[in-house]
């Protein structure tokens, strides 16, 4: 599947590159209206009123994908001018082919969509789906689960791509280039983010039935001026969101996790051709004995990792459940994601079909999170945010952080020996990119 897919997107940049066959992407931010869809289903009620005061906001806090700005209170805060700068913004917008601009529009729309929403005009043919922004949920990142990635992580992934995806890294990209499209996707992230958020908050907190307003533009200058104190409340609120997500984005600095070092005495490779030398050397029996402890923590009942994986780690486990993406306007609104006559509504406002979330099949060598120690490491401890996989569970005397190393060395010597990444055609060639 995922090989078929990525001849499609390779088709289609092709068609891009060779005959200019692209439609220019359009140039307004297209609502949320799955996530508006989701509560009208579940609630009952229109959510048209509250889509439009949402859209108001977020248009006004940040602009156009041609002329994009940031709230006015960030400016005015020297964390948050360091987060995201205006330069790097105007780079990274604006029309494909226009000097000095359209970076995110030429490399990264096809498939995320102008919005970041992660529908864009290949997004279809994609296994998996391209990533949605507006959760503000990333998935390869050196901080916790429920934590946001920081700026490296975010500008790792443009850097070097993600193995195994249509995600490919972009040669012709340079460093400024990267930091730019790092600020946009943090830009377009924290938009969607707030754009959920109010709605979300709305439902709990005002009745929308009764016809409360997120807000009431017609109020802003208003002659009355208990009128215009409610429209200042309700700017007040949105813009409070809107910094407690930005500090989200800035806490993130300061929540990386530190992998510790192996214990001296144990070998871990970090590639198939590291561990492979090792077995020639001194270290070798150190080494098979770790492989053998972490094969009986992967089968054992409080690691578990055979339970999605499967026993021999092909990812042949539990393979119908889904991400959270999906999950978002599926079963967490009572919706089930195989009944696709109920899920007709959500589909025409731009929900995407669900697709299973597979597990890795670790015989192909392939992490989509990275594949030294390290990255291993915090995938297992952390588990990956948006996924059915989760943070491991330790128990004192039965499975420890130290045992994370015999699993990495277990999951390791599952690779095929004559599996190389590096000679897959198909991975290797395919540009469609972030």
């Amino acid at each position: 599947m995922l090989r078929t897919c990525l001849l499609f997107g390779f088709a289609a940049l092709a068609c891009v590159a060779l005959s200019g066959c692209r439609e220019e992407a359009p140039v307004s931010f297209e609502p949320n209206m799955v996530h508006s869809m989701k509560y009208q289903i579940q609630e009952g009620f229109s959510m048209d009123q509250a889509a439009q005061d949402t859209t108001w906001i977020v248009d006004k806090m940040f602009g156009t994908p041609n002329d994009p700005k940031l709230p006015d209170f960030a400016a005015e805060d020297e964390d948050l001018a360091s987060l995201i700068t205006l330069d790097r913004l105007v780079r990274a917008s604006g029309p494909v082919g226009e000097e000095g601009r359209g970076l995110y529009r030429t490399h990264c729309a096809l498939c995320h969509g102008v919005t970041g929403n992660g529908r864009g005009t290949t997004a279809a043919i994609l296994n998996p789906y391209p990533r949605d922004y507006r959760m503000g949920v990333f998935k390869f990142k050196s901080t916790p689960r429920g934590s946001k990635p920081t700026e490296e992580d975010v500008a790792d992934s443009i850097r070097n791509g993600i193995a195994g995806t249509a995600m490919n890294k972009i040669p012709e990209l340079d460093e400024e280039d990267i930091q730019s499209l790092t600020d946009y996707v943090i830009y377009l992230s924290w938009r969607g983010e707030l754009e959920r958020a109010l709605i979300d908050d709305a439902i709990f907190e005002l009745d929308l039935e009764g016809g409360d307003r997120i807000i009431n533009p017609d109020l802003a200058n208003s002659d009355d001026a208990e009128e215009k104190e409610t429209f200042e409340e309700q700017w007040s609120y949105a813009v409070e969101l809107a910094s407690d997500i930005a500090d989200s984005w800035l806490e993130a600095k300061e929540e990386v996790i530190e992998v510790p070092e192996p214990p001296a005495e144990l070998p871990v490779p970090n590639s198939r051709n590291e561990y492979e030398q090792i077995l020639k050397g001194k270290k070798a029996d150190a080494l098979l004995a770790s492989v053998e402890t972490g094969k009986e923590l992967f089968v054992g009942k409080i690691a578990s990792c055979s339970k999605c994986h499967g026993e021999k780690g092909l990812g042949d486990g539990q393979t119908t459940d889904y991400d959270d993406w999906t999950k978002d306007w599926t079963s967490r609104i009572g919706l089930n994601p195989e009944d696709r006559d109920a899920l007709l509504p959500l589909l025409a406002r731009g929900a995407l079909p669900p697709l299973n979330a597979i597990p890795r099949n670790f015989a192909e060598g392939i992490f989509h999170g990275g594949a030294d120690s390290e990255d291993l490491y915090r995938r297992i401890t952390q588990g990956i945010d948006g996924t059915p996989m989760p943070a491991a569970t330790f128990v004192d005397g039965e499975f420890e952080k130290k045992d994370v190393w015999h699993l990495i060395n277990y999951i390791r010597s599952l690779q095929a020996a004559d599996y190389d990444p590096s000679s897959d055609p198909v991975l290797q060639e395919s540009t469609v990119s972030m």
